[in-house]
């Protein structure tokens, strides 16, 4: 039995991946106010910070950028709520910080070159955590940059520490303005 063999243009389809929906991200409106309503959070969720350094505290609260994103994903386990109640803390000298799972991955879809971003969205996937994709003309890393008080930011983690940040994520992803309102107006 003979072999077909496959053009380039039948491999140059096979490894295009498909362009996602409008309904998959966020642009325009919808992305200024998404933007509009984390920047809101993290205003209230820094007046509770106490004496803490700026730098220190974003830190504590996001992983921000490509590598520091997919560091966090990679440790987390595939079902993170199992292994937080069984895993105990080490002593000695390989000790580690504990594990902070993210919450959410915030992905600017519009970045340069695009092959940065490309595993975040499997990578995720894989260990449960939602993604939060944008595109703004080419503007969507200095957008995510300005959130967190950076230049640029292709990719923002948000950990689960139980924050105003987090309760805004939750309201986002689930679709409840309602509850994004009650969030802002809590001093």
């Amino acid at each position: 039995m003979a072999r077909k063999k496959k053009s380039r243009t039948d491999l140059k389809d096979a490894t295009k991946v498909p362009e996602q929906e409008s309904s998959d991200f966020y642009d325009k409106e919808r992305l200024d106010d998404l933007l509009a309503k984390i920047k809101r959070s993290i205003e209230l969720a820094k007046e509770l910070k106490g004496p803490l350094p700026e730098k220190i505290w974003m830190k504590q609260q996001f992983a921000i950028g490509v590598n520091d994103v997919t560091r966090v994903l990679e440790r987390m386990p595939h079902d993170v709520l199992t292994v937080q109640s069984t895993s105990k803390p080490v002593n000695g000298p390989l000790r580690r910080a504990p594990l902070v799972p993210l919450q959410a991955v915030i992905v600017a879809l519009d970045c340069n070159p695009r092959w940065l971003v490309k595993h975040i969205p499997s990578l995720s996937s894989s260990r449960q955590v939602p993604v939060i994709s944008i595109k703004d003309s080419k503007r969507g890393s200095l957008r995510l940059g300005e959130l967190v008080n950076l230049k640029t930011a292709m990719v923002i983690g948000v950990k689960a520490k139980g924050s105003k940040i987090n309760e805004a994520i939750d309201a986002i992803l689930s679709g409840d303005d309602t509850l994004l309102e009650d969030i802002s107006k809590t001093p």
